[in-house]
């Protein structure tokens, strides 16, 4: 089963400054290219991905940065989201909330390590909990 998902930019990062592959950030990037995970997004997201990813704190290679937004437009599907009237704790966060509400008919999945910045849905999972979801169907 292949499962749609909006990727929060903190998973990203935490995935990008793990050195362990096991980690559940590591994996559900590492589900992408496989098919298991079909990432949504807009320009709108993957501007903020570059952005947050070029910051001066972070120590990422121009590579590392070019090949996950390639993978995200290459595997990835672009959503057009309308609009919801959520307020959020951070209203930042509406455009990855945005998407996934537009593909809920897809049972989509937004992926963050900041729960608390989202209502409290099934929907609204951890990296962890999204392992946990693919395992139910497959063995990665």
């Amino acid at each position: 089963m292949r499962y749609y998902a909006v990727f929060d930019t903190n998973v990203l990062i935490s995935s990008l400054l793990t050195k362990r592959t096991d980690t559940a950030t590591a994996r559900v990037i590492d589900a992408i290219p496989s098919g298991a995970i079909i990432p949504l997004y807009n320009q709108e997201i993957l501007e903020e991905y570059n952005e947050v990813l070029h910051r001066e704190k972070f120590p990422f290679r121009e590579e590392q940065i070019r090949k996950i937004l390639t993978m995200f437009r290459q595997f990835g599907l672009a959503v057009n989201p309308s609009p919801t009237g959520e307020i959020l704790v951070d209203m930042d966060d509406l455009v990855f909330y945005e998407i996934v509400m537009e593909r809920r008919n897809d049972d989509a999945y937004l992926i963050t390590g900041n729960i608390r910045h989202f209502p409290k849905r099934d929907f609204i999972v951890t990296p962890s909990e999204m392992i946990a979801i693919l395992y139910k169907d497959f063995t990665l």
